[in-house]
């Protein structure tokens, strides 16, 4: 009985701190938010990750009845503003749209890192994945994945593709195709995508894999032809352009967008984002927003994606050792 005496006087305390804690924790979640929200982007204003932020912003602001700023801190690759983020207040009231260069590549590029992508964040969801087209000016003889590659085994060394820098997406997509298709392609970096796709139209370089949106103006005015596109199946908004995976099995890249928070952001608010960002992506109105930009919306949760950095991660290292790119 004494024993038993001593554990109810030990215990209670403890047990009534835990109720304490989850009671606050439950009144914090149903009053949430009850100020503006700030959604931190690693991008200028314009771009693709940009407009799916803002696409993102503007629903959250409807569905949780408090507006979402978006904040554009652009710079060095994204990691700028993921460095703010990973180093915010988990208050839930700053979070963050990351893509997958400063939460995947990034990491393989630089000896040292102001942040762990794995380690001090919360993932939320991934938002959506942007498909990539394979692109090539209009007098090149090659009119599908399986010419271009025929040409370029036929003269190794030949032919060059574009990117929008050394460690970009647009490089590693073309060195990943590079290595599948075993061809010898030139590597030809750029200060941006829009002088890649110029010297594209012009004719100045033979290939560039870069966003879809991006391009679909030229291929439309008949400046430039679209190969393919990167993802693992066509796109809804153009179902008669192959994928390069039609041709070289396996082969695939996308930019996927995910929102994050802070490490110690608590769980009720992380699951308040998730069901959130879940029901955006069924949105008729969102989906045709994005499906505009090449973009598939998705609503995984923080576990999944979790998981897919971790592949990624893993998948990026491996086409960076490959393909030599020096760390920083």
């Amino acid at each position: 009985m004494t024993y038993l005496f001593f554990l109810k006087r030990c215990l209670a305390p403890s047990v009534l701190a835990v109720m304490t804690v989850l009671a606050v924790t439950a009144q914090a979640a149903e009053t949430f938010p009850s100020r503006p929200l700030r959604m931190l982007v690693g991008y200028p204003p314009g771009g693709p990750t940009d407009i799916t932020a803002r696409i993102t912003a503007e629903y959250l602001s409807t569905a949780m009845m408090q507006q979402v700023i978006v904040d554009n801190r652009a710079g060095a690759g994204g990691t700028i503003s993921a460095t703010i983020l990973s180093q915010a207040n988990p208050d839930g009231y700053t979070i963050g749209l990351c893509a997958n260069g400063e939460m995947a590549i990034s990491p393989n590029l630089h000896k040292k890192m102001s942040y762990d992508p794995l380690k001090d964040f919360s993932p939320i969801s991934r938002v959506g994945a942007g498909q990539l087209a394979l692109v090539a000016p209009m007098p090149l003889p090659a009119k599908s994945v399986g010419d271009l590659v025929g040409m370029a085994k036929a003269k190794p060394g030949a032919l060059n593709f574009a990117s929008s820098g050394t460690g970009s997406t647009a490089h590693l997509a073309g060195e990943l195709f590079k290595a599948m298709t075993k061809i010898d392609i030139v590597h030809v970096p750029y200060k941006g995508a829009a002088p890649a796709l110029t010297d594209v139209i012009a004719g100045q370089v033979q290939m560039l894999i870069t966003g879809y949106s991006g391009v679909v103006p030229h291929a439309k005015a008949g400046r430039l032809r679209v190969l393919a596109v990167t993802g693992a199946k066509r796109l809804q908004a153009a179902p008669d352009l192959p994928t390069i995976g039609e041709t070289v099995p396996g082969y695939e890249v996308t930019s996927w967008y995910g929102i994050f928070a802070p490490a110690g952001t608590p769980r009720a608010l992380i699951d308040r984002f998730q069901r959130e960002i879940a029901a955006m992506a069924k949105t008729p109105a969102v989906i045709a927003r994005m499906d505009a930009l090449g973009i598939e919306p998705e609503g995984n949760t923080g576990q999944q994606l979790a998981a897919q950095m971790k592949e990624e991660i893993a998948k990026w290292g491996k086409v960076i050792k490959l393909a030599g790119v020096p760390r920083q």
